[in-house]
């Protein structure tokens, strides 16, 4: 029950994220995925710096700005970019290979050797996805692609990493995120300024969106997403991952109107039932609650935490 419960909070981080396409399109100004991702990152992380007052020490000033830049200051920017420019949802298609990409980088730094099922499983939920978002009419748009690609390997790498890497003594979740946050924010804010300039006007319907964004799709959303990645395998977390384009179909369906097909309910069905493979416990003993919780490298030692 308890790693039941673990994983369905930490299902609730994807099915946030699946609002970010209704609330950038809906909500937010047009063109602007640099500032958009510097104020979905920021104001979050500050605001949980100043509410668990802890900061890094020693090593972790380093690998907090490492893993800021990949799950934050990389991955945003480059999140934004191909929603901005990849219609009909490819960006949600290309990006569902992210649990392939886990796979290959949890096998080389966490010893999590992919089994087949796990790569079927991989590729079922990307063709999952493509049956419900992808659409017959939509254009390629390379710069989108590979923005989405780049997008899914930071997050891959961030997540595999953040496993690795585990957390230090007495530091809890909560403020590992704000760490993330306030890192990755900052990386963002002087390529958003020189690349897009001032600020643009905001009206109360932008102001609303930029609040859910840091709030509920960001700090909740992230610290419900790294405590599972300490309670859980990286493969397993990861496949929690196509639940953001379900939940993205399902709220164009519901709240814009958009209707769903017999093909795209199809593929919700197989996208659905690869994430619920994907939770499926390994053979190995890395599937035990807070599992495979590393120390710093620098103690040379691995500690176990069933």
């Amino acid at each position: 029950m308890k790693r039941a419960s673990t994983v369905l909070f930490t299902a609730l981080a994807p099915v946030s994220w699946g609002s970010t396409y209704a609330v950038t399109t809906e909500f937010l100004p047009a063109d602007r995925p640099l500032f958009t991702g510097l104020m979905r990152a920021l104001p979050a992380g500050v605001a949980l710096l100043a509410l668990t007052r802890v900061l890094p020490r020693g090593a972790w000033w380093w690998k907090a700005a490492t893993l800021g830049a990949l799950n934050i200051g990389a991955f945003f920017p480059l999140l934004f970019l191909s929603a901005y420019r990849l219609p009909g949802g490819m960006a949600a298609v290309v990006g569902s290979v992210g649990p392939l990409f886990v796979a290959g980088l949890a096998a080389l730094l966490l010893g999590e050797r992919p089994t087949l099922r796990t790569l079927l499983t991989g590729i079922a939920a990307a063709f999952g996805v493509s049956l419900v978002v992808l659409q017959a009419a939509s254009a390629l748009d390379l710069v989108g692609v590979l923005a989405a690609l780049a997008s899914a390997a930071s997050m891959a790498t961030g997540t595999v990493l953040t496993k690795r890497w585990g957390r230090p003594e007495g530091v809890g979740p909560l403020a590992l995120t704000g760490w993330q946050l306030t890192a990755g924010g900052l990386l963002i804010a002087p390529v958003a300024f020189l690349v897009e300039g001032a600020p643009p006007a905001l009206d109360g319907r932008n102001i609303a969106g930029y609040v859910y964004l840091a709030v509920a799709n960001t700090a909740v959303a992230y610290w419900l997403w790294f405590r599972g990645i300490g309670r859980l395998t990286a493969t397993q977390v990861t496949f929690l991952g196509p639940l953001s384009p379900l939940t993205a179909a399902v709220i164009g369906w519901a709240a814009l109107g958009q209707a769903l097909t017999p093909v795209q309910l199809v593929g919700m069905a197989i996208a659905f039932g690869a994430t619920l493979a994907g939770q499926a416990r390994p053979r190995a003993s890395a599937a035990a609650p807070d599992v495979l919780r590393i120390a710093p490298v620098e103690r040379g030692v691995q500690r176990i935490r069933s």
